[in-house]
């Protein structure tokens, strides 16, 4: 499966913004889909990933209860709703398929096969 992210950019601490994830290629529904980032000089860190139906999701401690992850999969596409943004967010953000079975809260960086580009986040104080 081909991934493509888009939509981030510069945004004012407390914003929101959203990134999309659109996907190609093999059965989009047959994959786990999971959000990451990265800022320099660090390692690429898991935000959150959903289920192949939607139904279940799992998110990093520093982003639930700000960040929402949800997919349509007649759209083949993975989304990343961000709201009351922090400093601290400011990262690449990629997204990422995975076709592991097995619950969404046990999938790690290694379990996802397929990445996107990346888009840049920056949240200014």
């Amino acid at each position: 499966v081909q991934l493509q992210a888009s939509g981030g950019g510069l945004v004012q601490a407390g914003g929101s913004l959203r990134l999309s994830c659109a996907a190609s290629g093999r059965t989009f529904s047959s994959y786990v889909m999971g959000w990451f980032r990265q800022t320099p000089g660090k390692e690429r860190e898991f935000v959150a990933a959903v289920s192949r139906g939607g139904t279940s999701t799992y998110y990093a401690d520093s982003v639930r209860g700000r960040f929402t992850i949800s997919r349509d999969n007649a759209e083949n596409t993975v989304y990343l709703q961000m709201n009351n943004l922090k400093p601290e967010d400011t990262a690449v953000y990629y997204c990422a398929a995975g076709l592991r079975t097995g619950p969404v809260g046990a999938m790690r960086e290694p379990d996802f096969g397929s990445w996107g580009q990346g888009t840049q986040v920056t949240v200014s104080s």
